[in-house]
């Protein structure tokens, strides 16, 4: 079950949409969907709004997102690619929360099969039924085809000593090279690295080595411990078709990168 607060707060939020007829129906994804919620979980909430009144909706979506509690921020998602989410903070107590405005229509492409916790006359858990949660699957391709162009950028960074962007960028390609193949191996949809040290417990003392300190040498040490790390998980998919290997590219960067981490260890940057 959530935690009360967090079950406290859904109520009030499903009480408001049941009042207004703008609304179909809400559900809740993420963490609650799994029984794996906590004191430091968010709430992921789906609004599904009738689709002649979606655009009012969007207007008033943050003075709707004040009835729902102490509002402190709210702010929209695109930074995560997202402009219906709105995100926001409430306090007594503390809580993150998504809101997500979709249509019924806008339903039928989502990542997840969100709890229904209220609708009107069935209709938001009919097109669940009727349609299919369909996460983007890893494409080790697209990976393999910018990995070694990423892991250059790196190594020039280090020899100019733009050592946080360097290290900006190893944050990056765990997240984007490292971590989907870790998630896919386990069995979970190839996202970030959230949640890594529980799905991928095995991984994490090499993860740990990939973390750079601002010297040159730590951030060289931490480019080889990254693309160690990708070769062994992208070795088992080669030669059933799946990675073409960029067997050029692979071979100059390494021999840049290894001048680099001389360099880097002799002071000669």
């Amino acid at each position: 079950m959530p935690l009360t607060e967090h079950h406290q707060f859904v109520g009030r939020a499903v009480s408001l949409f049941r009042a207004d007829s703008r609304f179909v129906g809400a559900g809740v994804g993420g963490s609650w969907l799994t029984n794996t919620m906590d004191r430091f979980s968010d709430v992921d909430l789906v609004i599904v709004v009738e689709p002649e009144s979606f655009c009012e909706v969007i207007s008033e979506r943050t003075a709707i997102a004040t009835k729902l509690g102490s509002c402190l921020a709210a702010f929209t998602g695109e930074h995560v690619g997202e402009p219906r989410l709105l995100i926001c903070l409430y306090d007594s107590p503390l809580l993150h929360v998504d809101l997500k405005f979709v249509t019924l229509p806008d339903l039928t492409h989502r990542v997840e099969d969100p709890v229904v916790l209220w609708e009107r006359e069935g209709r938001m858990s009919q097109v669940i039924a009727a349609s299919m949660a369909h996460y983007p699957p890893l494409d080790p391709q697209w990976i393999e085809d910018r990995f070694w162009v990423w892991a250059h950028y790196v190594a020039l960074k280090i020899g100019r000593g733009e050592l946080f962007e360097a290290i900006s960028m190893l944050d990056y390609l765990r997240q984007t090279a490292i971590a989907p193949f870790l998630h896919t191996r386990h069995g979970q949809s190839p996202r970030g690295v959230r949640h890594l040290e529980r799905v991928a417990p095995e991984a994490v003392p090499y993860l740990v080595q990939s973390l750079a300190t601002h010297t040159p040498l730590s951030c060289a040490d931490a480019l080889l411990c990254v693309i160690k790390l990708y070769r062994d998980l992208r070795e088992p998919l080669v030669g059933d078709d799946t990675i073409t290997k960029r067997t050029d590219a692979e071979t100059a960067v390494m021999l840049y990168v290894h001048e680099i981490r001389t360099a880097s260890e002799n002071n000669n940057l």
